[in-house]
């Protein structure tokens, strides 16, 4: 209880210098009211490791508070931004430099909008205490009508995050945590995962137990829907673990009787009547678990077809990472992959969040989204950050690749030779990883029936989408020309 009461103390302290810093016209950095920590992309180089055959970027790194992302279909990215109460817009990657072009904040004064979802032509926000949507332009990521809310009188104490997704079947999704630590819910509605029509009718309670399920997506492999749960404080570095629930309509997931595979919890042990004891049998078990503490987040199915085959329908799983816990743990995202009996494998997909001795935090991931090219886009509410992550060689490969051994023949007279030329054009073509999209998506054939190595020069200045402009040269562009037309006639 002292130390309670000194948390709080110390909690208004903190909250009551930042209003008044508000309130008096001062500028407050936001990263100083809310927390966190700022990185650069020679951070995210050093610091974070992708899965083998991906590589990771920062993609904006001054997106206060990011949580939730959303892509849409013109590739823009939208981020909730609780802590700010307002939607922001991420301009998509036209430049190819691997930076987002841009931001605008799309909704504000929002109550602590957190779970988003793009669904025929609306935009979806969750607030703490309500759902509402608002009419969403893709062609020019611009709101097109007023925001309503469609559900309100949600409660919004204790774990206040809204998560909404759209079913396969066309149903809107809600998850809501609880009111508490461990305790018992007077409102139905909390602890559980809800749905309803799209406009909010046929609102109904889907599953109950699920003490704080922030994620949820379902497979495209067996349609299931699949929620992380987080479980109970205050067991000690190893209690409860967290958890992976298949979720299943009118199913009990344990919360707050029992964690794990039907362990009772100790809160309730002593006043175990019959009826809770047969609660407990009846409910339905964790289908994978994580370590305690970890705070698994958003979860995400893999659906592009430009994942290599042991990542498609793999799940990527945010682990927020431990607070409560002696020694840190968590701060990664994982991946899962179900095998054909229906074993959940584990592994690292994104780490290097958390130093080496566990003591440093550099970042906590909370949601994913990926893009219909393959893209992976990682929120990071501490460091507010969005990475990108997708195969191929890092971004600082390929500029250094881009640097030193061309600026060495970039000039006209170093490539005064045809072969200077062409090696010049394999340098390029290596550099901006071409062969990512050329090999398999979009190859390359019969180049020389329809261009000459001028005119294919030419197409760099304009090209088609999706390839970037890369602004080259022309020195540059003459080079790529002749090593692409070279190439196919050497095959």
């Amino acid at each position: 209880m002292k130390y309670t009461l000194i948390f709080f103390i110390a909690l208004a302290t903190v909250l009551s210098a930042a209003l008044a810093a508000c309130n008096s016209g001062i500028s407050v950095p936001w990263r100083q009211l809310l927390g966190g920590v700022k990185t650069t992309e020679k951070e995210v180089a050093g610091r974070l490791s992708a899965a083998d055959g991906y590589s990771v970027q920062l993609f904006a790194g001054n997106v206060a508070g990011a949580r939730w992302l959303s892509v849409t279909r013109s590739g823009d990215i939208i981020v909730s931004q609780p802590k700010l109460g307002q939607v922001s817009l991420l301009f998509k990657d036209r430049n190819g430099d691997g930076r987002s072009d841009g931001q605008k904040v799309l909704l504000d004064k929002l109550q602590r909008p957190h779970g988003l979802l793009l669904h025929d032509n609306w935009l979806y926000i969750a607030e703490s205490d309500a759902i509402g949507r608002v009419a969403f332009d893709h062609s020019d990521g611009r709101l097109a009508g007023r925001y309503q809310r469609i559900l309100e009188n949600l409660g919004d104490d204790g774990h206040w995050t809204k998560t909404i997704a759209i079913s396969p079947d066309g149903w809107l999704f809600l998850s809501s945590g609880s009111s508490c630590n461990i305790c018992r819910e007077k409102d139905p509605r909390r602890a559980s995962i809800m749905r309803m029509k799209p406009n909010g009718h046929n609102f109904e309670i889907y599953a109950t137990g699920l003490r704080n399920s922030v994620g949820f997506d379902w497979s495209p492999k067996d349609g299931g829907l699949y929620a992380t749960d987080n479980g109970r404080d205050w067991l000690g570095d190893k209690l409860p673990p967290d958890e992976l629930n298949l979720i299943r309509q009118g199913q009990f997931y344990g919360w707050p009787y029992a964690y794990g595979n039907r362990i009772p919890d100790p809160e309730f042990s002593a006043e175990a009547s019959p009826k809770i004891q047969q609660k407990i049998a009846d409910s339905i078990p964790p289908v994978h678990e994580f370590p305690a503490h970890n705070a698994p987040l958003g979860i995400r199915f893999l659906r592009s077809a430009e994942q290599p085959p042991d990542y498609r329908n793999a799940a990527l799983v945010a682990l927020h990472g431990s607070w409560n816990r002696s020694v840190k743990d968590g701060y990664k995202v994982v991946s899962l992959h179900w095998g054909d009996n229906g074993e959940i494998r584990q592994r690292d997909f994104l780490w290097g969040f958390l130093s080496e001795d566990r003591q440093a935090v550099y970042g906590r991931p909370v949601a994913i989204a990926e893009d219909n090219r393959g893209n992976i886009y990682i929120s990071d509410d501490y460091a507010g950050a969005i990475y990108r992550v997708r195969q191929g060689a890092p971004r600082q490969t390929i500029l250094a690749a881009r640097q030193a051994p061309l600026q060495k023949i970039t000039t006209a007279a170093a490539i005064s030779t045809n072969a200077a030329t062409v090696q010049l054009g394999a340098q390029l073509y290596r550099a901006h990883d071409c062969a990512h999209c050329h090999q398999a998506q979009f190859p390359l054939r019969n180049l020389s029936t329809k261009y000459t190595a001028q005119g294919l020069a030419d197409y760099f200045d304009a090209p088609t989408p999706p390839m970037p402009n890369y602004n080259f040269t022309q020195v540059q562009k003459k080079a790529l020309a002749h090593y692409l037309l070279s190439r196919q006639a050497n095959r």
